[in-house]
This record gives C-alpha cells, sequence and structure tokens, in this order.
C-alpha cells in the first residue's frame, strides 16, 4: 500500500517536484559540504583554480554530447513512442530500442571524442586557462585526463535517467545526484591525503559510477533491458539526432561561454577562478531546489500537453508552476543579497579560506543574486519549447545571451574584476529569460498573464517587506552575538531568515496567494491518499 501511495505520489507535477526538491535540498547541502571541505582544504588559490578549470573540457563534451541528446530530444520522442508502444499492446517495445540505440551510440561518440581529447589535452588546456602558468596547465591536463573517465559514467546514467524521468520514477533519478556529490565528498577525504589534487578527479570519477548505479535497479523494474543494439535507422533516433542537434549547439554556445569566461578569470588574479566558481555554485543552489526541480517535474505534463493539442492544459500547468517558481525563488533572492556574507562564512569560512577569500566572494554572489529569479525560470521555459519539439528557438536565444555575456565580461572585468563577470552573468540571464518568454506568448498568446503579472506584483511587495525584516533583525541580532564565531553568525543568519519567513508566509496566507492554497490542497490531497491506503 505504502508503495502505491508513493509511485501515486510521484506522478503528480507537485509530488515530483517534492521528491526532486528534497533530493535537490539533499544533494545541494552536500554539493555545500563538499565546496565547504575544498575551500577549507585548499582557499581560494591555485589548486582550486586548477581544479574549476580542469573541469570545463569534460564538461564541455558531456553537455554537447549527452545533455543534449537528453534534455530536448529523448523524453519527448521515448515518451512519444512508449504511447505508442503501450496502446498498441506491443510485445517489443520499439521505445526501449530508441533508448538502447541512443545509449550505445552516445558511448561510442564518447570513447571517439575520449581519444582526441588525451590526445590534444595540453592544447585544450592552453585555450581554456591561457592566463595558467606552465606549471599550472600541466597539472589541469593531467585532472582532465582523469576527469574525463567519468563522462562515460554519465553518458549511460543520463540515458537511464531520461527513461526514469518518463515514467516519472522520481525517486531513484532524484538520488543520482546526491550519490555524485557523495562520492566527491569520499573522494575529499580518502583520495586527497593519499594523492593530492589527483584525488580530487578520482572522487569524480567514483560519484559518477555511484551516479549510475543507484539508478539501475528502478529503470530494471520499469522493463528497460539493456541490449548491444545501435539501429541508427529507426525514425524514433533519427527523429532525436534532429531534434538534438540545435540544442546541442546551443549548449555548445553555453559551454564556449563557460569556456571563455573561465580564460578571462585565467588572467585575473590568483583565486579569481575559484571565486567565481564557488559563488556560482552557492547561488545554484536556490536555482537548482526551486527552478530546476520544478522545471523538471512539469516537462512530462508539458509534453503530454503538447502531444495530445491541449494548449489550455499547457497553459494552466505553465502559469501555476511560473508562479510557484516566482513564489519561492524572489524571497530568496532577497534573502541572499542581504545575508551574502554571512551565507559565504558560514559555508566556505573556515581552514584556508580567509577573510578575504570571503569578502570577494560575497561581493560576488550578490552580483550572482540579482538574476536568481531569471536563472529559475530559464529551465522551465526552455523545457516549454522541448515539449513542443522546438529547440531551434531556445538556441538562438543562448547565443544571443551568450554574446552578452561574453561582450559584459570583457568590459566589466576591466573596472570590476571577477565581480565584473558575476554581473554580466546577471545581465545576459535576465535577457534569456525575457527572450524565451517573449518567444513562448508569441506562439501560444495568453499565457494566464493577468494571473502571471498580479502574483508577480504581489510578491515583490511581499519580498521587499520580508527584506526589511531580515535586514532588521541582522542588525539587532549581531551586537547580542559573538559575530567572530561560526554560532553567531548562524544565530544571527537562521534569526533573521526565520524572521523574515515567518513574516513573508504569513502575509502569503493572509492575502491568500494562489501558490499557498495549492501547497496546502496538494499536502492535504497526499495526507488523504496516504490515509485511505492504511484503511
Amino acid at each position: 500500500m505504502k508503495s502505491d501511495v508513493l509511485k501515486k505520489f510521484q506522478t503528480t507535477i507537485m509530488g515530483g517536484a517534492i521528491i526532486i526538491g528534497l533530493a535537490q535540498v539533499v544533494s545541494r547541502l552536500l554539493g555545500l559540504l563538499r565546496e565547504r571541505m575544498l575551500a577549507s582544504t585548499f582557499g581560494a588559490g591555485e589548486t582550486l583554480d586548477i581544479y574549476y578549470a580542469a573541469f570545463k573540457i569534460p564538461d564541455f563534451v558531456f553537455n554537447i554530447i549527452v545533455l543534449g541528446a537528453l534534455s530536448s530530444a529523448f523524453i519527448p520522442v521515448f515518451m512519444e513512442y512508449w504511447n505508442r508502444d503501450r496502446d498498441q499492446k506491443k510485445s517489443s517495445f520499439e521505445s526501449f530500442k530508441i533508448a538502447n540505440s541512443l545509449l550505445n551510440a552516445i558511448l561510442l561518440i564518447l570513447v571517439v571524442v575520449g581519444i582526441f581529447v588525451f590526445l590534444f589535452t595540453d592544447q585544450l588546456v592552453s585555450l581554456v586557462a591561457y592566463g595558467f602558468d606552465e606549471e599550472k596547465r600541466k597539472t589541469t591536463a593531467e585532472l582532465v585526463r582523469i576527469m574525463y573517465v567519468s563522462v562515460l559514467f554519465f553518458g549511460a546514467s543520463n540515458i537511464v535517467s531520461g527513461v526514469l524521468h518518463s515514467f516519472r520514477r522520481f525517486i531513484a533519478y532524484s538520488l543520482a545526484p546526491i550519490m555524485y556529490n557523495l562520492g566527491i565528498i569520499f573522494g575529499i577525504i580518502v583520495f586527497v591525503p593519499e594523492y593530492g589534487i589527483k584525488g580530487l578527479a578520482y572522487g569524480v570519477i567514483l560519484g559518477a559510477l555511484l551516479h549510475l548505479v543507484v539508478q539501475l535497479p528502478s529503470v530494471i523494474r520499469s522493463g528497460y533491458k539493456y541490449k548491444l543494439t545501435m539501429s541508427l535507422s529507426l525514425p524514433g533516433v533519427k527523429k532525436i539526432g534532429k531534434l538534438m542537434l540545435p540544442r546541442a549547439f546551443g549548449l555548445g554556445v553555453t559551454q564556449i561561454n563557460q569556456v571563455v569566461i573561465t580564460a578571462i578569470a585565467s588572467t585575473l588574479v590568483v583565486g579569481s577562478v575559484a571565486v567565481f566558481s564557488l559563488a556560482n555554485n552557492l547561488q545554484y543552489f536556490p536555482i537548482s531546489v526551486f527552478g530546476v526541480s520544478l522545471a523538471l517535474s512539469a516537462f512530462p505534463v508539458f509534453t503530454q500537453a503538447f502531444t495530445e493539442n491541449n494548449t489550455s492544459k499547457f497553459v494552466l500547468h505553465f502559469s501555476q508552476t511560473f508562479r510557484r517558481i516566482l513564489f519561492l525563488v524572489i524571497p530568496t533572492s532577497i534573502v541572499v543579497l542581504l545575508l551574502r556574507a554571512q551565507i559565504v562564512r558560514l559555508v566556505l569560512g573556515s581552514g584556508n579560506f580567509d577573510w578575504e577569500d570571503t569578502i570577494l566572494t560575497a561581493q560576488t554572489l550578490g552580483f550572482f543574486s540579482l538574476s536568481l529569479f531569471a536563472q529559475s525560470l530559464v529551465p522551465m521555459l526552455a523545457r516549454s519549447f522541448y515539449a513542443f519539439q522546438n529547440t531551434k528557438t531556445p538556441v538562438i536565444i543562448s547565443v544571443i545571451s551568450m554574446v552578452i555575456n561574453v561582450v559584459g565580461s570583457v568590459i566589466l572585468v576591466q573596472s570590476m574584476g571577477v565581480l565584473g563577470l558575476a554581473l554580466a552573468f546577471s545581465i545576459a540571464s535576465f535577457v534569456n529569460m525575457i527572450l524565451l518568454l517573449a518567444a513562448l506568448r508569441a506562439r501560444l498568446g495568453d499565457l494566464d498573464d493577468h494571473r502571471i503579472i498580479t502574483s508577480t506584483l504581489k510578491i515583490i511587495l511581499l519580498s521587499l517587506l520580508m527584506g526589511l525584516v531580515v535586514q532588521g533583525l541582522k542588525y539587532v541580532i549581531g551586537p547580542l552575538v559573538d559575530m567572530k564565531t561560526f554560532f553567531g553568525v548562524f544565530i544571527q543568519t537562521a534569526g533573521s531568515i526565520f524572521g523574515g519567513g515567518l513574516i513573508y508566509i504569513s502575509l502569503a496566507v493572509k492575502l491568500n496567494f494562489d501558490e499557498v492554497d495549492i501547497i496546502k490542497r496538494f499536502f492535504q490531497k497526499a495526507k488523504n491518499q496516504f490515509s485511505n491506503s492504511h484503511k
């Protein structure tokens, strides 16, 4: 009975979002622990510059080859063929043949590309981190060669994730990033003392392997069976290939953008790559917990609405998801902006991560926080187009955003240093969101505009009131505790967030926010389902 309730729970948008969101919270908390351990062990210096720069090349390959297929093409096409197989009651599912063919093709491509990467690592590193000296480039190249092995595991794992996502088996799917972070943490604790900086790369490989292994039992129970086949002539495979090319190009543009930003940061003072990466990872916490989790859980429903040619259903779920994201992210962005120094001190401020590192990272985080709402909406807006099997529009918009980011970075770093990178990133993210929203509205017309605008204005007003409370409590609590200790900073931060959050939720309930009612109805429904299953 419990398993039936859980299965039904994870197939709803809100249920899937809660499962993904909770897992994202755990994963991101582990990610913060990972960042704290890295900062404490190495500080914002050469070692972390090398570590983060080394990630760029494996990430580039993974995002173009694997993520390009999974995020935009595989899930809609797989669901289309799965529904057809199920309706026709076929004994041999073509949808699984498509999954196996794509998996094997991706692994083969990754091996071929891997040979190229191994042969030309030094030249690639010179492009990614041209501001590094010869010794730093050599060490970076060594890490790239080790880390690339993880891409093979991620290639297989993400196709498995796509199958689970299509079936809305969000529990196993959501455990994967948790295991990935645990692998890296294990590497920091066990491998680094033995192998030095290479231990970090070994931890990445372990995490990628665990990312795959934890999903296998669930995907096997779904009926999927792996076969060594590669039928590239299947219509479904051809369709995925056609759909993924624009998305792969768009991700390539995004990755080139990341490479350029890393290259620019490598020319700044030592530690700039680390500071930018640490601040970026911190700001991604609320984006992944709120924006990404809601976008991922809504994607299958968006896709189903498209296959049913039901625009009103799409608009309904789009509006709800849009407003939920803003309801959670706008107040969060204000909290991050007001408590940026405290957040950095709590998460990273220990060991070799000194006060100067803390201040610079906090300032960088502040500029990132300006676009948290935009960054959180982009995953859902992009997936709205993917659900329509339109991958070209997000690609064109991502190219425009990349150009703005790169040009802005080159201009702003002249006077702002690493802070200019974060500000340019925020400006580009805002443009990305606006253009995606405008393009979607041009295609579908009214997206429940009145309700979205009304809710947004109310959320902004409440968030500003909450911000006043947070700022006031910050100054009230500060003199009452020892701000030189972790405990003192924690009390100030927690007290300010609790007081501000209490005001925000209370006013939201008082004003009868739809988002609060939706969440309350969901939990009541979940409670009733759970109670009925035990009768």
